[in-house]
């Protein structure tokens, strides 16, 4: 009974407003139109005070907190009133012989309504501003305490004089939105004290009381110590300008958007330009509720379920309601973590977890019989170039074997879908890693699919992936540097890892069999441009606090990544973001003499022959220097 306490006497004073606003009506506002005996008076009031407040308590307009309410909440007392009145404006007839006047009817429920939403605008207003009220304020507050019956202490606000003044680029509903929380938020440390818009209708007007401007000029006036991005919808080039104006005054930027790397509550968040902001490019989200649909309810298994990719494919996939996630590695602490993460954040998803090497025909023909998977998504492999050129054996039985082991085994076990994840290093590779992944896109594209349909995908870099530059580059800056790039001139694509999982996804749910498919990337980065923005995103300058070193080539390493995205020579698909490689399928026939090349080195145990029958199996696999020398006379 407690807990309804506050209800009842917000109703109560509900009541008394409703009933003091009935006699200004029909008591103080005297008509010659229609005269009501005080019979009558009492029965139109009552009847209309049901009809309102029945309304009212089937909408749960008293069940609401209000001191937290929104615009639905009041859309919801308007529509309660407003359904109200009309059923006693439609009945008022049949109370009494005397008929009372459609105005005067209206009136009432207008009056009323008028009245219960400014008590509890005023409300909501005394308590957002209970830390720094005034005396009138803090009277208001201790009323609504009463109404209430809710007590409202003051929070440990952070005091106006610690605050962070910002300047929010961009004035439209997204900065909106963050303004009134940080205004809404006693204990945020941020104040935001101006707004900068190129929308001249915008521009000297203003919003939660805060003044609008166009010119970043215009932010000395108000004290600006850091700017925050909150233009979801802006241009790549729009981005770049708009981050080099700002940067070059010195201001700190942070950006009111999505979490980059990991979206995991679907809200926005105030978080300081991160590192995937200087690709100047959109995060792209390519799945829809198609492809949605394509995995819900299916029994999906990824191997590699622990690494960086795996994980999150993982992440995309829970969170749309497979029948059975099976999580399999051969490194049980990368997988222990994601399967932790899983069980906290979906609770009912049955999750399983295998402990296994892709290359054990035995195991991985007991796992795929006992989880009996409808789709398979092979993120398993050796990915490390510099490591794999000295460890070219375990690159080719872990990355070939282990790929054609689990072709064959989803052959005999029935699987549905096989989606292998390749690289841009598989395009015209310089190293073992790249001729690896290229010889497994071919193991692929030679399946008939006449039990299983099979289908690769290819991305390029991904950031914050484990070996990527970017944690390499952030203990570099932390550690006071030098940062080290091994060539000045390197390029590369980059791509989230979000981006790179749902790619996976989206490709495998279209594919056919036997399809190559290529993400149009955008631009590639140059290193050099990556490694300098990092180190200024810290406070520090390039070359002056932080200095950047070539620490050269590495084995197998080129100068630049092949995505080979020219629209013109690939097929598209219904995505325009995704095409379909033109690659002619070898027959198995040809696999299978490449497969035998690649044993007979392998049994030697000599990682030089094993590396020279990469190069037969592999026409386009080519020494660095070859390729990075072209490069050059093409520059």
């Amino acid at each position: 009974m407690k807990r309804q306490q506050p209800r009842w006497k917000l109703f109560l004073f509900d009541l008394v407003f409703y009933l003091f606003t009935a006699l200004f009506i029909f008591v103080l506002y005297p008509t010659t139109i229609d005269k009501l005996t005080t019979l009558e008076t009492i029965l139109h009031i009552a009847f209309a005070g049901v009809c309102i407040f029945a309304l009212r308590f089937l909408f749960n307009i008293y069940n609401r907190i209000w001191r937290y309410a929104g615009q639905a909440d009041y859309l919801w007392l308007v529509v309660a009133d407003f359904i109200g009145g009309l059923a006693f404006v439609l009945l008022r007839h049949f109370i009494s012989a005397t008929k009372v006047t459609f105005v005067r009817a209206v009136s009432l429920i207008c009056l009323n309504l008028l009245g219960a939403i400014c008590m509890r605008l005023v409300y909501q207003f005394a308590y957002q501003n209970r830390n720094h009220s005034s005396k009138v304020q803090r009277k208001i507050l201790q009323f609504f305490q009463f109404v209430s019956g809710v007590e409202f202490t003051q929070e440990d606000a952070t005091p106006e004089n610690r605050k962070i003044r910002i300047a929010i680029i961009g004035a439209g509903s997204v900065g909106a939105m963050l303004a009134e929380e940080l205004l809404n938020n006693p204990k945020a440390v941020y104040k935001p004290v101006c707004f900068v818009d190129v929308n001249k209708g915008k521009v000297g007007r203003m919003i939660s009381n805060i003044p609008v401007v166009n010119n970043v000029s215009d932010l000395n006036d108000f004290d600006v110590q850091e700017v925050v991005f909150a233009l979801p919808n802006t241009g790549d080039e729009r981005r770049r300008e708009l981050f080099e104006i700002y940067k070059g005054r010195g201001y700190k930027i942070k950006v009111y958007d999505y979490p980059s790397l990991a979206n995991t509550d679907g809200r926005r968040q105030l978080r300081d330009f991160a590192i995937e902001d200087l690709l100047y490019r959109r995060t792209v989200n390519v799945i829809d509720e198609k492809t949605a649909a394509w995995y819900r309810g299916k029994s999906v298994l990824i191997t590699g379920g622990g690494g960086s990719i795996g994980s999150e494919l993982a992440r995309q996939i829970a969170k749309i309601e497979p029948a059975r996630l099976t999580l399999l590695d051969i490194y049980e602490n990368g997988v222990y973590d994601i399967q932790q993460e899983l069980r906290q954040r979906y609770p009912n998803l049955n999750l399983r977890v295998e402990i296994a090497n892709v290359c054990d025909k035995v195991v991985i023909d007991r796992i795929l019989k006992d989880h009996t998977p409808d789709i398979v998504l092979h993120a398993a492999a050796h990915k490390h170039v510099p490591l794999m050129e000295r460890n070219v054996i375990e690159a080719v039985q872990n990355n070939v074997f282990g790929t054609l082991n689990m072709v064959e085994a989803c052959e005999r076990n029935g699987v549905k879908r096989f989606i292998m994840i390749s690289t841009d290093k598989a395009v015209n590779p310089t190293n073992v890693m790249g001729a690896t992944k290229r010889m497994c896109e071919m193991i692929v594209q030679s399946r008939k699919g006449d039990t299983t349909s099979f289908s690769a995908t290819r991305f390029g870099n991904v950031l914050g992936s484990n070996g990527s530059v970017i944690p390499l580059f952030r203990r570099q800056i932390a550690n006071g540097g030098p940062v080290t790039v091994t060539d000045k001139r390197i390029t590369r694509y980059f791509m989230t890892i979000p981006e790179a999982s749902q790619l996976v996804m989206t490709s495998g749910a279209m594919a056919k069999n036997g399809e190559l498919y290529v993400l149009d990337m955008g631009q590639p980065v140059k290193i050099l441009d990556f490694a300098e923005e990092m180190i200024r995103l810290t406070g520090l300058e390039p070359y002056k606090d932080i200095d950047i070193i070539e620490t050269g080539l590495r084995p197998g390493e080129k100068l630049y990544e092949e995505l080979l995205i020219r629209t013109e020579e690939m097929d598209k698909t219904e995505n325009e973001l995704i095409f379909i490689e033109r690659d002619k399928p070898l027959s198995e026939v040809e696999i299978n003499e490449k497969l035998g090349i690649l044993r007979e080195a392998l049994a030697t145990g000599h990682n030089a022959a094993v590396k020279e029958a990469l190069k037969k199996v592999v026409p386009t696999y080519h020494a660095p220097e070859e390729v990075n020398g072209r490069h050059n006379m093409d520059n």
